[in-house]
């Protein structure tokens, strides 16, 4: 890995007055969570349901097939043992250290909360939450991941329980939107990671950045490279880890 690029890198960290962090799957593959488009991503695992991944995922589908919807859901997001990587490791120190403002997630697993950052905005909801599509009544991931193998609803109405997660056809949270785009705006430095920006209008609220420097840290290229005063092609954990050890190594220093 270059270290000079790490190295200005880091300094941009240390002397930013506000610091996001995007992210997306990317992020989370690290800790054996899978993405859409590797590889090994969900398109070439879901071969005995037929469709993709963003259909059996939309609202439409949710409504008309909720049994072939959960059999997906709880085989690739609800018996998941992922653990948080050094990537979310990393945002957690620099958020506790007051170097980095909020972490604004496309992803749904709650691996920034584990790994210890407080402030951080799910775009795209969580999978800890539950509520029925029908009263609106709450209900916790343990009450829903008991139902394995069956159609998890409501014991009050009957309706079928929606997760918390905001699906394909479905409008994402306003307060959680308007809070994202004012942190970026707000933001002096915008590090993207794990996430090739093809996901909308989530990668759309990158356009309200005003600030001097994004940094880019994502296997391929997007749309935002062109921005980006630094790119990193390398793993997103390795990369952040490279850079905490010269934060730390400097503040030894000192």
């Amino acid at each position: 890995m270059d270290e000079q690029k790490i190295k200005e890198f880091a300094s941009l960290i240390q002397n930013s007055r506000s610091t996001v962090f995007f992210g997306g799957a990317g992020v989370s593959t690290e800790s054996g969570i899978k993405d859409y488009r590797s590889e090994d991503g969900l398109y070439n695992t879901v071969k005995q349901y037929g469709v993709s991944p963003e259909e059996i995922l939309s609202h439409t589908f949710f409504k008309m097939h909720p049994d072939i919807f959960y059999n997906f859901y709880y085989t690739y997001f609800l018996q998941s043992q992922a653990e948080p990587n050094p990537a979310h490791l990393a945002l957690a120190e620099l958020e506790r250290r007051g170097l980095l403002d909020a972490v604004i997630t496309q992803n749904i697993d709650g691996l920034h909360q584990a790994a210890g950052s407080r402030n951080v905005l799910e775009l795209h909801g969580t999978v800890f939450g539950y509520h029925c599509s029908r009263c609106g009544g709450a209900f916790p991931m343990q009450a829903v991941k008991a139902l394995t193998g069956k159609i998890p609803v409501c014991e009050k109405c009957g309706g079928v329980i929606h997760p918390d997660v905001v699906l394909y056809e479905e409008g994402l949270n306003e307060n959680t939107v308007n809070r994202s785009v004012q942190a970026i705006a707000n933001a002096e430095l915008l590090i993207i990671g794990g996430t090739s920006l093809a996901v909308y209008p989530a990668a759309s609220y990158l356009g309200y950045f005003r600030g001097e420097h994004i940094v880019l840290i994502n296997r391929d290229e997007t749309p935002y490279d062109g921005s980006a005063g630094l790119i990193f092609r390398e793993k997103i954990g390795e990369t952040m880890t490279a850079v905490m050890k010269y934060i730390e190594r400097e503040r030894a220093e000192q």
